[in-house]
């Protein structure tokens, strides 16, 4: 029985105009094009800085959603409906059409389940190099860290929920997002950034160990990979550094560059708390170093 959702032809249906935009404008330039993928929890808005700073580091950047992202965070939490039951297949699909708009394959950069769409894509042989921030498991991903499982409750806990969109609550995202940062950062993060998620993902890579056809399977031997960073906060309670470790040495299977590096001090929000620009450093000079 395989996951339901994963369809290339309804994917390309999702892609917005102004996902069409920036690979019209990321195509007319001479850069290296750079994709950011953002997990669950977020919106592309997560990666504004990053954007900015990926551009003066001499590439352009694009900074798609998930198939029908509201466009603001306020939008996103009056109407949490339309991030109901997207599945990881689905939003994979959507990416995989986006960078297939691109004349040159790009970086790709992706947080959380972000970071599981980064290897997927990476492991269909879609990026130049790749960053996995905090990645979410995949299949062949064995530990189950006990603050995990705590992160992953406020969806799992109720099997309703593989069908709806889940809003956090503050002491959840306290716990899952912002527990390295002090409490009014804790504040200003979720009221900055916070906003419902899909509950189908969770669900799926809760299950990957017990479905062969699991969406959240990452083709981890491909040769045309890529070099692959994966960047680890010592303090994620989210995907903490036994699950960011495992991934690594399932990612050892491929001929590529495959690195790992631990932050000292950072939490899961690592890509949008006070601290952002060093996890980025991080990421440039990894690019750097294996691209040029």
């Amino acid at each position: 029985m395989s996951d339901s959702g994963s369809d290339a032809s309804k994917s390309a249906r999702t892609i917005t105009e102004h996902e069409l935009e920036q690979c019209k404008h990321a195509n007319a330039t001479a850069r290296p094009p750079v994709v950011f993928i953002h997990g669950l929890w977020l919106l592309p808005s997560s990666w504004d800085r990053w954007a900015t700073l990926f551009e003066e580091n001499g590439y352009v950047s694009l900074t798609p959603g998930w198939p029908d992202d509201p466009e603001t965070v306020v939008e996103a939490n009056l109407h949490p409906e339309a991030f109901a039951g997207k599945s990881i297949g689905q939003v994979a699909d959507h990416f995989e059409e986006i960078i297939s708009g691109l004349e040159s394959k790009p970086v790709i950069v992706g947080h959380s389940f972000g970071g599981l769409l980064t290897q997927i894509l990476a492991g269909r042989g879609l990026a130049a190099a790749s960053v996995a921030i905090d990645p979410a498991p995949f299949r062949g991903v064995l530990p189950l860290p006990i603050s995990a499982l705590k992160s992953a409750f406020p969806v799992l806990g109720n099997p309703a929920n593989r069908s709806r969109a889940v809003p956090l609550t503050y002491d959840q995202f306290r716990y899952g997002f912002a527990n390295a940062v002090d409490e009014d950062e804790a504040k200003h993060l979720y009221e900055t950034y916070a906003v419902p998620a899909a509950g189908k993902p969770l669900f799926q890579a809760a299950a990957a160990n017990l479905n062969p056809w699991t969406e959240a399977k990452v083709n981890t031997k491909n040769p045309d990979r890529g070099p692959l960073l994966i960047i680890s906060g010592e303090l994620d309670n989210t995907v903490p550094w036994a699950v960011a470790n495992a991934s690594y040495k399932q990612q050892q299977d491929n001929p590529g560059i495959t690195e790992i590096v631990e932050l000292e001090g950072r939490g899961h929000a690592l890509t949008i708390d006070k601290g952002w620009h060093e996890v980025a450093d991080t990421a440039l000079a990894f690019l750097k170093r294996t691209t040029s």
